[in-house]
């Protein structure tokens, strides 16, 4: 989404050094920093020797000028606790290799920002109709009525 007060990006107006996380959303390739540490679980030496466990970090400030208010607020909610500190930290540990797990938090990132772009549909709070009420109303009516048949008592209502 674009701001309404500037026209959107297009992508031969983007610098080459933009990289678009959806469309019509691009972000400096410098506003998008990673930061690398060890990764847990299985991997041998590889795991005691290399730092393959990526994370990305985004300011709130660098997303605001890509993002309209109303998008970059559901990106805040959807991101939930991996958004802190005014910024959003995204891991990946799924792969040994270091560039797989840059790709796998870009990935993720452009999951995030593809979702928050959604504008919700506003609920138009409904009630059923007279009719329908009548009809839910008999078939309780009815159904009560079986059940009541299936007891040894006689029924209050008959006598």
């Amino acid at each position: 989404m674009c701001d309404p007060l500037q026209p959107c990006k297009t992508m031969d107006q983007a610098s080459p050094n933009d990289i678009e996380l959806a469309p019509g959303v691009w972000l400096p390739a410098d506003a998008l920093r990673y930061r690398f540490s060890r990764s847990p679980g299985p991997g041998g030496q590889n795991v005691n020797k290399l730092n393959t466990k990526a994370t990305l970090i985004v300011s709130d400030a660098d997303l605001a000028g890509a993002l309209d208010p109303g998008a970059l607020a559901r990106l805040r909610n959807l991101a939930g606790r991996q958004f802190a500190d005014d910024q959003i930290m995204i891991s990946s540990a799924q792969s040994r290799s270091q560039l797989a797990n840059r790709r796998a938090c870009l990935q993720k990132l452009r999951y995030l920002i593809v979702r928050a772009l959604v504008r919700p549909k506003r609920r138009k709070p409904t009630r059923p109709s007279r009719a329908a009420i009548e009809r839910r109303l008999k078939q309780k009516a009815q159904r009560s009525r079986l059940k009541r048949q299936r007891t040894n008592r006689p029924d209050p209502s008959e006598t």
